[in-house]
């Protein structure tokens, strides 16, 4: 009854986030109330489980509601979006590099200082996301500010997959993000337990990596010992993202699991000495579960008390009561009791991918281990472990839209034991020489430098084997998941010799070792289809016709910080089944419009390619020698197959500039429906076009969509350009609040005099266009995303 009750609940807080609407609070108490009631007049248990199961269900889902809710209403108002406000309050958290020589960090607001008759109509943010740009910006912030900012609301780019920084902030609980204007120490703030604790952090941090500064692993030391990752360099990320191995540099229950069980060993030692008759043995597994959790918790304090470590630190507790207690009870009740918890303590964590790979990976390994039908070697055990995880948590990765890596099995059997067994050791015997022998450090540094060292050349000897790309599919995953580890348990020689055989010819199958080598394929689209992509202050367009595929531009890409390709393209072009680009066009040069070819070419075969700009573009993009990138005029007859009818025009005479974009011109479906992709084209070009293309000027009977010149900037969008063209559908590109203001005022009027309608990726997030014989259909991404997006920018 207790293990159908945890699920319940879990359920209906899990269910909670597939929701695109918040559901009331009130609503909710009714009809818990209603689902409750019948079982207070029930006499036998069945009807009482009967009654409960919807009840228990609605309570986790109203629990997970009212968090919800509580963070959606301390969002930023609209009304104060761009505006300078003057707050005061504490740094929460360690002050790290940013993009641009930025210093960024969480700051928590105790005072908002202003018009307080105004503010005091809404729930103003307790909690923001700042960068300070400028001279005076460097990372030895004091704890205590007031701060001048300019803050916006939580925004980030909206597209069907993908990383979505909106709900990375809604996650963790950040009202607005901003910039600071001006800032000055404010000693007046009232300063909590809470503000202490993260002074006391940032100067163990800020201690830490000073004496590790001229240590070659000293950013890998700093994040294993206090969880502090500011100091790692993108290529450490590519490493440990190629390898499969980022779980080892955050503080997890891995970690934690280390500190209980070196904890516990040395304690129980200890106590030992101690006369039996101060503690019985009852009193021996109090005294040792309570010291052990103190050691767990301390640990965790110090790496900053994360969402990840408050999580693991309730597993590891959890696990911890279960075992000193004699494993009394099955070892998947703890499993639940830790998972609700986790829920009732933390209603947000299902939006963690952590949340899913850490009760996954705990899952599993109870399954297997509980199912061995004697002890095994310890070497045994982890190849156990190692193969169970792997084939259980892939299809969980795929999922949530995450690569498994062939190479990360291998990398992570070599690097799981040598963190465990030796470098996590190391570490802490490290921490205690800065705390008690400070004058030795040098020496223990030193050689957990060399450790560590070692370690990441095994990692990057790994990142660089050119392994087989394995792409099964979610139900042939979800097989191997269940299958595996169930005969992993049941050790028969023979069942295990066949099942060997059966998953290396599926890895084979997988690898593509079987199969069909024309495998770069496109599905197929039985109408015309458009798609928009949110990629903030830049623009990328797809044009799918049957199976033909084109992509206009590729986004921004800001080396180290952001790639519109891997964040959105790359994502989205797979789960849509594109293996091959036809037809890639890039309008110009600059780099919100090129960004991130080479990464593109790696993902994807790609066909023609189209510029605007070829000879800048190839010096720009770093391709391939000798790789042909055919000028806007030059379309080949075969990019214009099964009815993908498009054309290229650019205007004479310009070699450089938004003036060199490439303007294409499509037609669908027997000429009914047209679209014009314009790239950043200024009113000059916009004239010269209209005059050279009186064909597509001339018809104003069609449906047509234009994409706007230049992201609706003054310079483009001329009275004649819109009032010729008299868009059906406008589409604008670009940033949210950013600075340079696109779409103009000016330009949004003139569309809607001549009665368009206007979308702009910044409020409507990814747009999709399906081009139907009787008309087209308009999607636009945010509306349909859950509730914690806001769709009312």
């Amino acid at each position: 009854m207790a293990r159908i009750g945890l699920v319940c609940f879990g359920s209906g807080v899990i269910l909670l986030y597939r929701l695109t609407v918040l559901p009331p609070q009130y609503w909710l108490i009714l009809v818990i109330g209603l689902a409750f009631l019948p079982a207070l007049f029930k006499g036998n248990r069945f009807s009482s489980t009967f009654w409960l199961v919807p009840g228990l269900f609605l309570a986790g889902l109203a629990w997970a509601a009212w968090h919800a809710e509580a963070g959606i209403e301390t969002r930023l108002p609209t009304s104060l979006e761009g505006q300078a406000q003057e707050v005061s309050g504490y740094v929460c958290g360690v002050p790290e590099r940013g993009s641009f020589e930025s210093v960024r960090f969480p700051f928590c607001v105790t005072q908002w200082h202003g018009d307080w008759h105004e503010q005091l109509r809404y729930r103003l943010p307790d909690r923001l996301r700042l960068a300070w740009y400028g001279d005076e910006a460097n990372l030895q912030v004091p704890s205590r500010l007031r701060l001048t900012v300019v803050l916006k609301k939580p925004h980030g780019a909206v597209n069907p997959e993908g990383f979505r920084y909106e709900s990375w902030l809604f996650r963790q609980n950040y009202g607005a993000t901003g910039t600071i204007r001006a800032a000055r120490e404010n000693s007046s703030v009232n300063c909590g337990l809470t503000c202490r604790y993260h002074e006391w952090r940032t100067s163990a941090v800020r201690s830490l990596t000073q004496r590790l500064e001229s240590v070659e692993s000293g950013p890998l030391i700093a994040s294993l010992m206090l969880g502090y990752r500011g100091e790692l360099e993108p290529a450490h990320w590519q490493v440990l993202k190629a390898t499969g191995t980022i779980h080892l540099i955050a503080i997890s229950g891995l970690h934690l699991g280390l500190v209980a069980i070196g904890a516990g060993f040395l304690i129980r030692r200890l106590l030992v000495w101690l006369p039996e008759r101060w503690l019985p043995p009852a009193r021996f597994r109090l005294v040792l579960f309570t010291l052990v959790c103190l050691a767990s918790l301390g640990y965790a304090l110090a790496a900053g008390f994360s969402v990840p470590t408050r999580r693991a630190l309730i597993m590891v507790v959890v696990g911890c009561w279960w075992v000193l207690n004699a494993r009394r009870g099955q070892a998947i009740d703890a499993l639940f009791f830790a998972l609700l918890l986790v829920l009732v303590s933390d209603p947000l964590s299902p939006l963690d991918q952590g949340f899913w790979l850490s009760f996954g990976a705990v899952g599993i390994l109870t399954l297997v281990f509980n199912g061995l039908l004697k002890p095994t070697a310890w070497w045994r055990s982890l190849l156990l472990a190692q193969i169970a995880i792997f084939a259980a948590l892939w299809p969980i990765l795929a999922l949530l839209g995450q690569p498994q890596p062939l190479v990360g099995f291998f990398a992570n059997m070599v690097a799981i034991p040598l963190v465990s067994l030796v470098i996590m050791p190391a570490v802490f015997l490290c921490a205690l020489t800065f705390m008690l022998l400070p004058w030795l450090d040098w020496v223990f540094v030193g050689g957990l430098d060399l450790l560590l060292q070692g370690l990441w050349w095994i990692l990057a000897q790994a990142a660089d084997l050119s392994l087989p790309t394995m792409t099964p599919g979610i139900a042939e995953l979800a097989c191997a998941a269940l299958i595996i580890p169930l005969v992993l348990a049941v050790p028969f020689r023979a069942l295990q010799v066949m099942m060997a055989l059966t998953v290396a010819l599926w890895l084979s199958a997988a690898a593509g070792l079987f199969a069909d080598r024309s495998a770069h394929r496109n599905t197929s689209v039985s109408d015309p289809e458009i798609r928009v992509w949110d990629v903030g202050q830049g623009l990328s367009v797809l044009v799918r016709q049957a199976d033909q595929v084109l992509l206009y531009d590729t986004g921004p890409e800001l080396a180290g910080v952001y790639s519109a390709v891997e964040s959105v393209l790359v994502p989205n072009l797979k789960a849509l089944g594109i293996g091959r680009i036809d037809t890639l066009v890039v309008s110009h040069a600059d780099n919100d419009h090129s960004g991130g070819i080479p990464m593109l070419m790696e993902h994807f075969e790609v066909g023609t390619i189209i510029s605007g700009e070829p000879e800048r573009l190839a010096e720009k993009a770093g391709l391939k020698t000798g790789l042909a990138i055919r000028p806007c005029v030059e379309i080949p007859e075969d990019a214009s197959k099964r009815g993908l009818i498009f054309a290229g025009w650019q205007l004479n005479g310009k070699a450089r500039g938004n003036d060199a974009s490439c303007v294409l011109s499509f037609s669908f479906n027997g000429w009914q429906q047209d679209l014009i992709l314009s790239g950043d084209v200024t009113a000059e070009a916009e004239q010269r076009f209209l005059h050279e293309n009186p064909q597509i000027v001339g018809e104003t009977n069609r449906y047509r969509v234009v994409l706007a010149p230049h992201h609706g900037s003054s310079t483009s969008s001329s009275d004649d350009w819109v009032d010729q063209l008299a868009p059906d559908l406008v589409v604008f590109t670009a940033g949210y609040q950013h600075r340079y203001g696109h779409p103009h005022a000016d330009v949004v009027r003139r569309y809607q005099a001549v009665g368009s309608r206007l979308l702009n990726t910044a409020t409507s997030g990814a747009i999709r266009i399906i081009f139907k014989p009787d008309g087209a259909e308009v999607t636009e991404a945010r509306q349909d995303a859950p509730f914690w997006i806001d769709r009312h920018h």
